[in-house]
């Protein structure tokens, strides 16, 4: 590594540079999605370019959604170069799979609340359709 270009660095400056906190990166190295990184003699972390191109990785995948179980294996996946890209694609297939589960859902919780807000009379009397619902589903889970 050339120092000239300013490596190794410090968490800080790694951080920085990866675009997450430095907080996060020592979450990231906690969970084993980071190499054990250098130290200076007095201790202080030394990150490599390579270091901070993982990171920038790992928060790209996060950016998408991907769960940290399926970044560490893709995390492995990017860094074997004999790998088949149709297990990428299989992890992320199953993300997008996930992800239209998830927001078929909240298109459904949408729906249900837009109806229920278009009931509601929304002015100073007591009597509320939500609250109504809301009451009727708590007690109706309870039986």
């Amino acid at each position: 590594m050339s120092t000239a270009q300013g490596w190794p660095v410090v968490i800080g400056e790694a951080a920085r540079r990866a675009g997450v906190s430095a907080r996060m990166v020592r979450h990231y190295e906690s969970l084993g999605l980071l190499p054990p990184v250098g130290r200076t003699d007095s201790g202080y972390r030394q990150y490599t370019e390579a270091d901070v191109h993982a990171l920038r990785f790992i928060r790209r995948a996060r950016d998408l959604g991907f769960a940290m179980h399926e970044i560490t294996e893709l995390l492995g996946l990017w860094q074997d170069k004999q790998r088949a890209s149709s297990q990428v694609k299989r992890i992320a297939q199953t993300h997008i799979d996930d992800l239209a589960t998830r927001i078929a859902a909240m298109q459904a919780m949408q729906r249900s609340l837009q109806s229920l807000v278009q009931c509601c009379h929304g002015d100073q009397r007591p009597d509320c359709p939500i609250l109504d619902d809301l009451a009727s589903t708590v007690v109706a889970s309870k039986k």
